[in-house]
């Protein structure tokens, strides 16, 4: 005989004293003989953990464990780690399952592999008694409402892909999880049969939440912007279910434009949730007319750089006439890395218009590895300065070889480190450049912005006239005059 696939039901568990005994016996009086029952218990104050370990004692296939109050996404993503099925399925403990309903779930996991979530009919039980009528699955209609119930049968494998329940959304955890498992395809079943029977209280979660649509919506448009972007033309909008018709008006007055390096396709879903997760997360860096601001990635580290809305003749000129700081910003890094200059990868750039102008642009940039910037050798000590400051002569003569001149060349736009004996310098904020034959008296000029003293111009004018060809002499005295106003 073969055996039946293991399912895991998974029960969080949060002062459920009064129905959770109810909730497992429904579990345990199915016609499907390979289930294991997972009791997450999540901090009851109640007499719940005396419950789920009698219960525990009294069933080898219930298991019962418990976490400090994390909240029901964690619950869940906690008792489905620890879950052996290859099939999951969540119930809350004040629910009911029908005892024909996972003989009829698992045989369509089992024989159709394109079927990712299987759900049944349901009955409200407790404050309402009818049947909870929901419409058939699309991917145009979740991204507005939530249409699959909390309690539906999926792959563990599928909760592995999605990155489990999403921990910080404080309600609709199970609509932003269903999102997440079926925006890139996957078919829904829904079964004829009543097979849940979900229980309304005064108190209960669905009641609750819905006092907390603000959040939801923010979250999931920070979560999945790519998605509403792709089904709703924008984002969710608090009146859900006029989103793709507000948007496609909004459309016709706010542009976006978006350009991705190719290698980095993967953050399409960061870099179309922004401005959203630009205002509400991430590290700030840098704020004043711009504002700089570091983000974590699936382990690496981006700077997004957000431009402010300019004055209006630029925002015609902009829009117009003339690529915006972000777009010069990208196109530049590509200039010097082919040039052999170093500075961080550029990711992106995004602009925004509103009412046929120009209005706001983000940069975004891999973040650099270099910890020092030059401002660095007036705060600390480095013991192989002149090693440091020739490198940045060098990399200065290669950007004016090139023809690049750095109009913002500041002490906080060139960064350096040391690795393996060698100095590496990097040159940011690149948005602010002009290009053509850079001559001497120019190219010394370019030095301008940079604190400094005799001995170190001397340097930074020695290496840099080694480099192009120049008189060290010459270069040393115009590096000097250029700098008097810095050094008053």
């Amino acid at each position: 005989m073969i055996k039946k696939t293991l399912v895991s039901v998974v029960i969080p568990v949060y002062n459920m004293e009064d129905y959770l005994e109810e909730t497992v016996n429904s579990v345990l009086q199915s016609t499907y003989p390979n289930i294991e029952i997972i009791l997450m218990d999540d901090g009851s104050s109640d007499k719940s953990p005396l419950i789920g370990k009698k219960l525990s004692e009294q069933h080898p296939s219930i298991f019962f464990y418990s976490q400090t109050n994390k909240g029901v996404a964690a619950a869940r993503n906690h008792a489905i780690s620890l879950a052996k099925g290859e099939y999951i399925f969540p119930l809350d403990s004040d629910d009911l399952i029908g005892p024909d309903f996972f003989e009829s779930a698992v045989k369509v996991l089992d024989t159709q592999d394109d079927v990712k979530v299987v759900y049944s009919r349901m009955m409200f039980i407790g404050e309402k008694n009818s049947e909870w009528i929901l419409p058939d699955f699309s991917l145009s209609l979740i991204a507005r409402k939530n249409i699959i119930p909390v309690s539906a049968l999926f792959r563990k494998s599928d909760w592995i892909k999605a990155g489990g329940y999403c921990e910080t959304i404080i309600a609709r955890e199970d609509w932003e999880f269903w999102i997440s498992v079926l925006k890139d395809g996957g078919k829904v079943v829904k079964l004829p049969c009543i097979g849940l029977y979900y229980r309304i209280r005064p108190n209960s979660k669905r009641m609750t939440d819905r006092k907390l649509k603000k959040h939801v919506i923010e979250t999931l448009n920070n979560r999945h912007a790519d998605f509403f972007l792709k089904e709703l033309n924008g984002p969710l909008r608090q009146y859900r279910s006029w989103s793709r018709m507000y948007n496609r008006m909004t459309n016709l007055f706010c542009k976006k434009s978006v350009a991705v390096n190719p290698y980095f396709k993967h953050l399409t879903t960061f870099l179309n949730s922004l401005p959203f997760q630009f205002d509400k997360m991430g590290t700030i860096i840098y704020k004043g007319r711009n504002e700089l601001k570091m983000f974590a990635v699936d382990g690496d580290e981006y700077i997004v750089k957000s431009y402010k809305r300019p004055i209006w003749i630029n925002r015609i000129i902009y829009g117009f006439l003339r690529a915006s700081k972000a777009q010069r910003a990208y196109d530049n890094a590509f200039k010097l890395l082919k040039a052999g200059i170093k500075t961080p990868l550029p990711v992106a750039y995004i602009e925004y218009s509103q009412n046929w102008l120009f209005d706001k642009s983000y940069f975004v940039s891999k973040k650099s590895s270099c910890p020092f910037e030059y401002r660095d050798l007036f705060k600390q000590t480095f013991q192989n300065e002149t090693s440091i400051l020739k490198a940045i002569a060098r990399t200065t003569a290669m950007l004016h070889e090139n023809g690049f001149l750095h109009k913002d060349y500041s002490g906080g736009n060139i960064l350096f480190k040391e690795t393996d004996g060698e100095i590496q310098v990097e040159i940011i904020d690149l948005n602010r450049m002009s290009f053509g034959k850079i001559n001497m008296r120019t190219g010394c000029k370019n030095f301008e912005r940079l604190n400094g003293n005799e001995h170190i111009y001397t340097v930074l004018g020695e290496e840099y006239a080694n480099v192009r060809g120049f008189d060290k002499e010459k270069c040393i005295r115009l590096i000097l005059e250029a700098t008097k106003k810095q050094n008053k």
